[in-house]
């Protein structure tokens, strides 16, 4: 990376202003994309569109024909015989146009990916080792679009919703994506050069590196509770039917179908989950503001701190309101935030020094 130094400010100026501008918008599309992604799922909108076509799908209905066509296509699902029965077209076409931004904010994510990408590549401003993530990134946003249309598939037939299984992997693979982006921004942006590079411990920097993957786990949980609707079945907190632990976790058989598919221990998972983030949390910030002395790094460790409480507080708001559509979709962008301060706070400490052990 060529690098020129400032010397007022101290800061080290890098001549990949471009690329990180171009990662974080990317990053910020996906995360506009699962909050609508969101919306769609809260308003009973993801299969609305019961067909995949990548080209031709861009297109809405534009008369009135078209308009009785998808309706008379929805009308065959069991979502619409056994829930929607008798929706009017006008309340058709609200389904259908949440679902259908979805859709196209999705696609758009491949334009302002890829385009760019090429460019940048040809202009040689991309850093050679970013290179080979930034093609699995974008093999991975290939075989979402993919996902996306196998989730829908499993509520087409036999079900008046999509599988939670299938939801987990769609809501799973675009943050993956996600982190992977803030990442990649995160690589190519100026850093200081006048700041105290004290060394960090190993177990440190493992605590953060755990912690990403807690909060990607606890996203994931958060993805079954919305597939079965969970948040709908136990909304009291902190007791859940009066008692902490509640009754029949383990009532579905071979007992670990039970973590996937059984709302009580689904949503129980989610919310002890919940406490342990927060906690780990809490307990990394103050090993960082006891052990190092970088400011930016005890910031992040302190804001990863703060945001994951204000999260679980926001979890907690959302069940007792009986999840409504507004408080789902900000605890889904929360979620984003805290991953994206997370990898940012692990990524941060990756670039201080560990000591060495004596031999």
């Amino acid at each position: 990376m060529r690098v020129s130094a400032n010397p007022v400010s101290g800061l080290i100026e890098d001549r990949h202003a471009p690329v990180r501008r171009w990662l974080w918008a990317t990053a910020g599309m996906i995360a506009l994309t699962a909050v609508v992604g969101a919306a769609t799922r809260l308003t009973g909108s993801g299969l609305s569109i019961t067909e995949w076509n990548p080209i031709m799908g861009v297109i809405p209905p534009l008369n009135e024909a078209e308009w009785q066509a998808a309706l008379a296509k929805y009308r065959e699902i069991p979502q619409y015989k056994l829930i929607n029965r008798g929706m009017s077209l006008e309340a058709f076409k609200v389904i259908f146009w949440w679902e259908w931004a979805h859709r196209m904010l999705a696609r758009a994510i491949g334009v302002v990916f890829l385009v760019p990408f090429l460019a940048l590549l040809a202009a040689r401003r991309i850093p050679r080792s970013l290179v080979p993530m930034l093609l699995v990134v974008f093999a991975l946003g290939a075989l979402q679009g993919v996902v996306g249309w196998y989730m829908v598939r499993s509520g087409l037939v036999d079900r008046v919703d999509v599988s939670q299984y299938r939801l987990a992997l769609h809501l799973g693979l675009a943050v993956l994506i996600f982190g992977l982006l803030v990442r990649a921004a995160l690589q190519v942006a100026p850093h200081r050069g006048d700041v105290e590079r004290a060394s960090v411990s190993f177990a440190t920097w493992l605590s953060a590196v755990g912690l990403v993957g807690l909060i990607y786990l606890q996203i994931l949980l958060g993805a079954l509770v919305a597939g079965l609707k969970a948040g709908r079945t136990y909304t009291t907190w902190p007791l859940m039917d009066g008692r902490f632990v509640p009754e029949g976790l383990l009532q579905l058989q071979p007992a670990w179908v039970n973590l996937f598919e059984n709302a009580a221990l689904v949503q129980f998972n989610h919310r002890i989950a919940a406490y342990v983030v927060t906690g780990l949390a809490a307990v990394h910030a103050v090993r960082i503001w006891r052990s190092v002395a970088d400011q930016r790094i005890r910031r992040t460790a302190a804001a990863l701190a703060v945001l994951t409480l204000a999260q679980a507080a926001l979890g907690v708001w959302t069940l007792l309101a009986w999840v409504p559509v507004g408080l789902g979709v900000a605890h889904q962008l929360g979620a984003l935030v805290v991953l994206a301060v997370a990898v940012a706070h692990a990524s941060a400490l990756e670039r201080m020094p560990v000591p060495r052990r004596a031999a």
